[in-house]
């Protein structure tokens, strides 16, 4: 089977890329990214001299570069390809729109006239948008956005039922919750603490730090993808996720905790437009269904995070250096005075 991942450069699908080449030998696997600043192909130098193994840089809004790679005679297409940080959607809503929902049509539209084999849709639980104290999302939860970005993506989730029902097209979407783990990109919210907490810089939490999600390891997360490609039925919705809740202030904590800093370094910040108060995934179907279930206890996936961002200061100074540190000094200390004016 030859696989046609986008976004492989990023955090979860680089994740994945790994997962599958380690796990099935039969696999081959075309990264296709254009490299924005989330994506880095030194999370994969180490596969670089794999045969099975190969990266085109490119743009899934480009329907001319989406066709020229899938020319490699793909069988399934894996699109992890998107704009996904939410504070991002707020201050540019157009970059979420062009990529999510109009390179998903492009990908799409160019997978059905190659044929593609199967099309797999990596979205999120943010589009069932928030829960109160107690439920859970189920994949007939409606979707409910409340973000550019979780709108975005649940722009891309429906572009993808309607090529299943109007062409048959043989479509998978996922829909996971809150990811950690290695090589994550340094603005999402437990790198981002582990980081600030490293060089006793303030730990900026929003609001009162009670927004609840619920946590997944991007190895379990992996799994369960593996799981859809080879099993997953066409057509079908599978929500992934761990059960392990945890409010946004007792992780900063228990980061603060295993590294032995003070609960001082945090810092309320003003709340973001538009905040969900709480995520949490009925995985239900796909646990009964695919026979999977997540292996990773958030306590010592954390640990072992933490100790991973410890050891690997040279990634996070490459990826954080010129252009990418500005936009993220500029993200994270300037951040109020930017919500603020809009």
């Amino acid at each position: 089977m030859k696989l046609l991942v986008t976004g492989g450069a990023g955090f979860i699908g680089s994740s994945f890329i790994r997962h599958l080449l380690e796990s099935h030998q039969d696999i081959e696997l075309v990264n296709f990214d254009c490299l924005t600043y989330a994506g880095n192909l030194e999370n994969l130098s180490d596969l670089c001299t794999d045969s099975r193994y190969s990266f085109v840089k490119g743009d899934i809004s480009s329907l001319i570069e989406v066709e020229e790679a899938l020319n490699q005679e793909v069988d399934a297409v894996i699109n992890f390809a998107a704009e996904t940080h939410v504070d991002r959607s707020i201050l540019n809503p157009s970059a979420f729109v062009r990529t999510n929902i109009q390179g998903t049509q492009v990908l799409l539209e160019a997978s059905r006239r190659r044929k593609v084999s199967r099309f797999i849709q990596i979205s999120t639980d943010e589009v069932y948008g928030s829960l109160k104290e107690s439920g859970r999302f189920t994949e007939q939860s409606p979707l409910s956005p409340n973000s550019p970005y979780a709108a975005s993506k649940a722009g891309g989730d429906l572009l993808l039922r309607s090529y299943h029902k109007t062409y048959g097209m043989d479509v998978i979407i996922t829909r996971s919750c809150n990811n950690y783990g290695p090589y994550q990109f340094p603005e999402k919210l437990i790198p981002l603490m582990i980081l600030n907490a490293l060089e006793d810089k303030p730990l900026p939490v929003y609001g009162d730090g009670l927004h609840v999600r619920d946590w997944i390891h991007v190895t379990d997360h992996c799994r369960a993808l593996a799981k859809v490609l080879l099993e997953g039925r066409p057509g079908q919705i599978y929500n992934i996720g761990s059960n392990q809740e945890e409010p946004n202030l007792e992780v900063v904590h228990q980061i603060l905790d295993d590294l032995g800093k003070s609960h001082e370094l945090v810092q309320f910040v003003e709340d973001r437009p538009g905040h969900d108060r709480r995520y949490a995934i009925d995985a239900t179907l796909i646990r009964t269904e695919l026979d999977w279930s997540p292996q990773v206890s958030f306590k010592q996936g954390l640990a072992e995070t933490i100790h991973w961002y410890q050891e690997n200061f040279d990634w996070v100074n490459n990826v954080l250096s010129g252009t990418y540190r500005s936009y993220y000094q500029q993200m994270y200390e300037n951040r109020d005075e930017t919500l603020k004016g809009l």
